[in-house]
């Protein structure tokens, strides 16, 4: 379906479940993923994609959540992107790119420089690390949390 269709459907599911996420102070996010990669056809595939501002959607205004590895993928230019969008942006999640592995020297992002970026607007969610480990899982755990302590 076009990405129209797909918006007009989201919104309609979206606006079905508004209220409870409000009534119980629940925000919603629209996670974007690539579809280039990993999930071939997913429409909510670049940040603009995310953004409120379509007719009849009316959520509050942190409702996407930016997930770097697909964006990167996607768009590049994490830091303006993340800077010029962040009022719509509720949640990041990390990943190295390619692989979704450690946040390391054979990843392409330089992550400290990213987290610099989202510092910087002084965003006050979270950042998680969603990683399929090639080592010790809790030593590549603590070396993303220190790089993205910035």
């Amino acid at each position: 379906m076009s990405d129209e269709e797909g918006a007009k459907n989201t919104i309609a599911g979206l606006n079905r479940v508004k209220k409870i996420a409000e009534d119980h102070g629940v925000t919603i996010c629209i996670e974007l993923l690539n579809s280039k990669v990993d999930h071939h056809d997913y429409m909510c595939d670049h940040t603009a994609w995310g953004r409120p501002g379509r007719p009849g959607c009316q959520f509050s205004a942190r409702q996407a959540a930016l997930r770097h590895l697909h964006m990167q993928i996607m768009e590049g230019d994490l830091v303006r992107t993340i800077q010029k969008n962040i009022d719509w942006i509720g949640h990041f999640h990390t990943g190295g790119v390619p692989g979704r592995h450690e946040l390391d020297a054979t990843q392409e992002v330089q992550w400290d420089g990213v987290m610099r970026g989202i510092a910087a607007t002084n965003f006050r969610g979270y950042v998680a690390h969603e990683f399929v480990p090639t080592r010790d899982p809790l030593t590549s755990l603590r070396q993303a949390a220190d790089l993205c302590d910035v």
